[in-house]
């Protein structure tokens, strides 16, 4: 297992942003912990989301919320194995 940071912006649409929960709730059993920071001014919000797992599945989970229209997302994976 890897352990590491992913980001992910979300522009515009803040509807989407129940999109990116409900595919985050998919990946639960990576989430490590998580927080979201609204700047409502800008209609941008940040998630950044600690990890733990396969470097497929992080990737799996990354691909499938950077597909959202108006989402950007990085992934920083560690190389050190996690038991």
């Amino acid at each position: 297992m890897k352990l590491g940071v992913v980001g992910i912006i979300i522009e515009g649409d803040r509807k989407i942003a129940g999109a990116v929960n409900a595919a985050l709730s998919e990946y639960a059993d990576l989430i490590i912990g998580r927080m979201g920071i609204p700047d409502n001014e800008h209609n941008i919000f940040l998630i950044s989301v600690g990890v733990k797992g396969s470097n497929e599945r992080i990737s799996a989970m990354t691909g499938k919320i950077g597909r959202f229209s108006g989402v950007k997302i990085k992934a920083a994976v560690t190389d050190v194995d996690i038991e």
